[in-house]
């Protein structure tokens, strides 16, 4: 008798993965396993061991080489989307793992659209100002709401998401400036926006939000030094990755109010624990990573998964080499 191979699906958060996608003539020939919780350590290696196939969603859960040395009977790694830098590919393609990828459908509208409402939720106090309302509070804040009109908003990173944030600020009525590490004045000006250093975006800008891809040149890139150097009156957003950003020390800056505010879709630690100092901090908003999570997006997803699958247990050409 034959033994079905096992295929692994990792962080199904959303409980969508068999919602948004026909798995009946893989799960007619494999045992299919998902998990919807975060596993770690041990339990992570458990789940995996018997695994010949492991699809993961997007970089929610690390492979490294001591991971992947603990797997012998993997024969196959998919993710979802088209980067991830958590993946030892080094590692897999040393023991000949193939890895496959997904393609997308609309994320960079998803993120731009989380982007900006995250800006209003922070710009026009809405969680605040919702709790004192259900508390039967009509408006105790003393603060009158600023204007985003005239305002200036420091985009860092003008890619596709960069530039869709660009032309709503446009649409507002506002100053957009920019920068990157290797941004240029027609490259900014092609978009509607003025290049400027670092040092000037962040000491004039309202608003700052990060679009940045992470790289040695990026990592980390904002600190005590960032922060310090925002107006008293910064919003500071991130809708990008955690990386991009020192979480202690915008822990720390929060407390001390500058930037006055942050508002949040990314985290060092995912899911985030109620625990987590940010939590309690009250000049937060925070959303749990939503920023490509959307119905047309998750649906792509999982169909490329199962159709990489497909080939793979019929031994056919694979879809969408990770190389």
């Amino acid at each position: 008798m034959t033994t079905k191979p096992i295929i692994v699906v990792l962080d199904d958060f959303e409980n969508v993965a068999r919602r948004y996608a026909d798995w009946s003539a893989i799960e007619s020939r494999a045992d299919v396993r998902i998990f919807r919780e975060p596993l770690r350590g041990a339990a992570l290696i458990d789940a995996l061991r018997p695994a010949s196939a492991v699809c993961l969603m997007r970089d929610r859960t690390p492979i490294n080489s001591e991971l992947v040395a603990a797997l012998p009977n993997l024969q196959l790694v998919t993710f979802t989307g088209t980067r991830n830098n958590t993946l030892d590919a080094k590692a897999l393609a040393a023991r000949n793992i193939p890895v496959l990828h997904s393609g997308w459908g609309p994320n960079k509208d998803a993120t731009t659209e989380m982007t900006w409402a995250l800006i209003l939720a922070a710009q026009k106090r809405i969680v605040a100002h919702d709790q004192s309302l259900r508390a039967g509070q009509w408006r105790p804040q003393s603060e009158l709401l600023p204007v985003l009109h005239g305002q200036r908003i420091g985009v860092v990173g003008l890619g596709e998401i960069g530039g869709r944030v660009a032309a709503i600020a446009k649409a507002f009525g506002m100053d957009v400036v920019t920068w990157s590490p290797n941004m240029t004045a027609e490259r900014a000006a092609a978009k509607g926006a003025t290049a400027v250093s670092f040092e000037t975006l962040l000491a004039t800008s309202h608003i700052i939000t990060a679009h940045l891809v992470v790289s040695d040149a990026t990592r980390g890139l904002f600190g005590a030094a960032q922060f310090a150097a925002m107006r008293n009156d910064a919003v500071f957003v991130n809708t990008s990755r955690s990386t991009l950003v020192q979480e202690s020390a915008l822990i720390e800056a929060l407390k001390q109010k500058k930037p006055a505010i942050a508002a949040l879709d990314v985290f060092d630690q995912e899911p985030l624990p109620a625990s987590h100092p940010l939590c309690a901090l009250p000049n937060v908003v925070l959303t749990p990573h939503l920023g490509f999570v959307c119905e047309p997006v998750f649906k792509r997803f999982y169909a490329d998964t199962v159709e990489g699958l497909t080939a793979w247990l019929d031994g056919c050409e694979l879809p969408r080499l990770f190389v």
